[in-house]
């Protein structure tokens, strides 16, 4: 009796483990079945820049390797030729002007990190869609997205709030003032100082005023207010020496801490893709959604020692092969850790190369190719135009091009899908899932047509009709080119979206992309018969369109002037001078 009761207790116990067991196996399934995502974004880069958009003077080999490796993507457009608003419309799959991220004004990014302004927190991104399917998500680098609204520090966009567990990257975007930048060691040692002697004339006010009102001490009010007096007056003469930008917006951030400011932006890559590996090698036993956004190649175009004078294209070549460089040592990271099989990997680049950024005679913007324009120009395609590489080893089909319309904002519904969840049912999603496109299950992209936007101004739509080879891009306003008979805006820099500066088309510009990829001639009534049906069907097209579009607060107006409150700081404002990476090794090439 004793006997069966022992065999009995000794069943039970086995069908317990093996319940257990079969619960881990079936929790690992799920999880092995997801695939880990990285998301790979350059900043600025001309689709013409890479070897396999046919490039043949500058080296890509790792970049091109996504290529022979995966997808191409031939007809791949941006929502946004500038950095805010394309991003905003990649992150959310949604045009810009939908979340309040597009511009009246000439003011299309945001101008500075002390605005106000950002991306609505109501705004779902790709990060917050995996998150909820159980992924660890994290954004390192660029992000260009706001930070604080209220007051410093209260992180209303900073990219937690959106879906990502992880950040390391700067939170606003290169320009001009952050490299190189020769007297930063010296003002961070003065910075250093001045801030001690503030502590001590601190301490010793405050000492001097406890001991006059214990009467302790016998000292005048005068001498204690004059102390109190030279604080102000040191914080007000430090803050009003420091005008520069560089201060103030190139900074590096580790979660919600500043670990530079200034940031010592040539070694900003190298210790990025330390982060980058880091985190795989942290999370490579978990699903992880990765958004890896390159400070490379937007000016000025800050390039460790051992890249500079390796291309054949000055420093805006040596950046793009640094960058090169970086992707490798990704790609070398995710074979070591064994994850290549199952790891969906995106790259791109957030709109086209700026042919206005010069030195000189030096071109420090990227080329576009064949395309017409770059970055700033709503409509023309060499703005809009990038990069679009995908693989997923055994799931997406090795060396494969497609000149299907694919968009940025495809992006997050890919996402979805991928990784088992559902776009949001209470917006519109102007994305696509692609999945279906590059797996050869459909032979169409579902986009028939695509809206492209010059800050808040309609300049262009196209039209990819289901059943012809055409593909039809309608202007309705173009840039006036400076000076003329010139290829861009270079007496602006950029150009613009209204007003003097630019030209509206009344019947407006027809082309041809696939006779006509340049746009170079534009058809006519009596150079193509189908002019009045194009022009007819795109219109209607755009009142659709337009009818889905909800008036929202916009963050580029008044949101995007500068709040002297709003300016991050790591110390005590204004001694807000900080290095905490200290050397950081440098990748050697």
């Amino acid at each position: 009796m004793w006997g069966d009761r022992t065999i009995l207790r000794s069943q039970l116990v086995s069908l317990c483990w093996t319940w257990v067991l079969l619960s881990v196996c079936q929790g690992r399934r799920a999880a092995d079945d997801k695939p880990n995502i990285i998301l790979i974004m350059a900043d600025d880069l001309g689709i013409g820049d890479l070897g396999c958009y046919g490039n043949n003077t500058i080296r890509t080999p790792n970049i091109d390797r996504l290529a022979s490796e995966g997808v191409k993507l031939k007809q791949h457009i941006a929502a946004a030729s500038l950095c805010t608003p394309s991003r905003s419309a990649f992150l959310t799959g949604r045009y810009a002007i939908r979340s309040g991220m597009a511009s009246e004004t000439d003011h299309r990014v945001l101008r500075v990190l002390s605005v106000p302004g950002g991306l609505p927190v109501k705004e779902t991104t790709f990060a917050a869609l995996a998150k909820k399917q159980g992924y660890s998500t994290a954004l390192i680098g660029k992000w260009h997205q706001g930070l604080n609204s209220r007051y410093r520090g209260d992180h209303t966009h900073h990219p937690h709030k959106y879906g990502f567990d992880y950040y390391y990257g700067m939170p606003y975007t290169l320009f001009e003032p952050c490299w190189p930048d020769p007297s930063r060691d010296a003002e961070l040692a003065i910075s250093h100082k001045v801030w001690i002697c503030v502590q001590l004339i601190a301490i010793t006010a405050l000492t001097l005023a406890v001991g006059k009102l214990s009467r302790r001490i016998c000292i005048s009010w005068f001498v204690i207010l004059f102390l109190v007096l030279l604080i102000v007056m040191l914080g007000y003469f430090w803050l009003s020496s420091y005008t520069s930008r560089l201060y103030w917006d190139c900074i590096l951030m580790r979660e919600e801490d500043i670990t530079e400011q200034p940031m010592k932006a040539e070694r900003a890559g190298s210790i990025m893709v330390k982060e980058v590996v880091s985190f795989i090698e942290r999370h490579r036993d978990v699903p992880f959604l990765l958004f890896y956004s390159f400070l490379h190649v937007h000016v000025p175009l800050p390039t460790m020692d051992t890249f500079i004078g390796i291309s054949q294209h000055g420093l805006y070549g040596d950046n793009v092969e640094e960058m090169d460089f970086f992707v490798g040592k990704l790609l070398s990271a995710i074979d070591n850790f064994g994850l290549r099989n199952n790891t969906l990997i995106y790259f791109t680049s957030d709109h086209g190369g700026h042919l206005e950024a010069r030195l000189g005679h030096a071109q420090l913007g990227g080329w576009n190719g064949i395309y017409k324009g770059g970055k700033g120009m709503g409509g023309w395609e060499g703005g809009i135009r990038v990069p679009g590489l995908l693989r997923w080893p055994g799931v997406l089909p090795a060396g494969y091009e497609t000149e299907e319309l694919t968009s940025l904002m495809d992006i997050l519904p890919t996402i979805a899908a991928a990784t088992g969840g559902d776009v949001p049912q209470d917006r519109v999603i102007d994305g696509r899932n692609l999945l279906p496109l590059l797996q050869g299950s459909v032979q169409h992209s579902e986009h028939e047509f695509l809206f492209h936007y010059c800050g808040s101004f309609l300049h262009a739509a196209r039209w990819d009709p289901k059943d012809s080879q055409a593909v039809w891009k309608v202007h309705y306003v173009t840039p006036v080119f400076q000076p003329p008979g010139a290829i861009g805006c270079f007496e602006t820099q950029y150009c613009q979206c209204s007003g003097e500066l630019v030209t509206y088309h009344d019947p407006p510009l027809l082309f041809d992309l696939s006779r006509d990829p340049s746009e170079s001639t534009p058809l006519t009534g009596d150079t193509e018969p189908l002019y009045d049906l194009v022009i007819r069907t795109v219109a209607d097209a755009l009142e659709k369109h337009k009818k889905t579009i909800t008036p929202v607060e916009q963050q580029l107006g008044d949101l995007n002037e500068e709040r002297l409150w709003l300016r991050p700081c790591c110390g005590v404002f204004p001694f807000c001078m900080c290095d905490k990476e200290g050397d950081a090794p440098t990748p050697q090439a």
